[in-house]
């Protein structure tokens, strides 16, 4: 199999990544509307596909994104690996603002957004204990580090709902559940991304430090600064990121991880769902 990345970008990459022969397609999911178009193109000549997370111009707030609507778009792209990148705040005094975070743990304390594929009519249950690609993560941490970049490789991500930002309380509680950074958008994409078998990665940007420290308080304005600031650092770590992928793309446990999955019996399935899963579990459902 070949490499196919695909990448999910934050508000520092809303204007998309440096590709050759970059072309922008409109891709339709049966489960929304996603982000918006897609941007397809190559880097070292292997296929990179972009969707801006909050759409272009940041219109969509991280409740309004359609998740289900993003991952599935990927999959109809054929990207084969998602690698997130995004703005998170730092929970831990060593994990300081400009530095980047291999996240490989999560805390989901989002609420009322749709985190599945499946429903009633076809039910399935994928595991989760190890939300996070190893191998992409290592390999977007290894980018990382060497497109000159502080990188921390393992931090557990505590995503909230928003758009505001956490309370002092809130922001301590989390410090003593072990959550290291916070974020809004890594959930439900690690959810979504493991039903449809994409090996998923976070690359966090520490844009802050959380208003657990006495005195501070968090501003979009510096959020947005530090944002910017990093945007051609992560521009270069995805093409390093690319570089280094090995020349073919050799099987992940994720590329099958709805196999013995789904517990509905082939007669009671609904149909009109099966036939919207097409992309994300085609596989397993023809």
């Amino acid at each position: 199999m070949i490499w196919h990345l695909g990448v999910i970008g934050g508000s520092g990459l809303a204007e998309g990544l440096d590709l050759d022969d970059a072309q922008e397609i409109a891709v339709s999911s049966p489960f929304g509307t996603p982000s918006g178009p897609v941007i397809t193109g190559k880097i070292a000549g292997k296929r990179v596909t972009f969707i801006a997370r909050h759409g272009k111009g940041h219109r969509l707030t991280p409740s309004a994104v359609d998740y289900r609507a993003n991952i599935d778009v990927l999959k109809r792209c054929g990207v084969t690996d998602v690698l997130s990148l995004s703005a998170i705040g730092s929970l831990a005094e060593d994990m300081a603002p400009g530095h980047f975070v291999a996240v490989d743990q999560f805390i989901d304390r989002t609420q009322g957004r749709c985190g599945s594929f499946f429903g009633e009519g076809l039910v399935a249950h994928v595991s989760l204990a190890d939300p996070v690609c190893a191998r992409l993560s290592k390999l977007a941490a290894d980018a990382a580090e060497a497109s000159g970049a502080t990188v921390h490789r393992g931090g557990c991500y505590i995503a909230i709902e928003g758009p505001q930002f956490s309370t002092r309380a809130e922001s301590r509680l989390y410090r003593q559940w072990g959550a290291q950074v916070i974020g809004m958008t890594a959930m439900p994409e690690a959810r979504l991304g493991r039903e449809a078998e994409l090996p998923y990665a976070v690359l966090g940007m520490v844009t802050d430090y959380d208003c657990w420290r006495d005195g501070e308080a968090v501003a979009a304005s510096e959020v947005f600064a530090v944002m910017k600031a990093n945007a051609a650092l992560a521009r270069e770590t995805v093409r390093k990121l690319v570089v280094s992928l090995p020349k073919k793309r050799s099987a992940s446990p994720v590329d099958t991880a709805l196999d013995g999955a789904i517990v509905t019996a082939p007669g009671a399935r609904d149909g009109n769902l099966a036939a919207m899963l097409d992309a994300v579990a085609g596989r397993v459902l023809r």
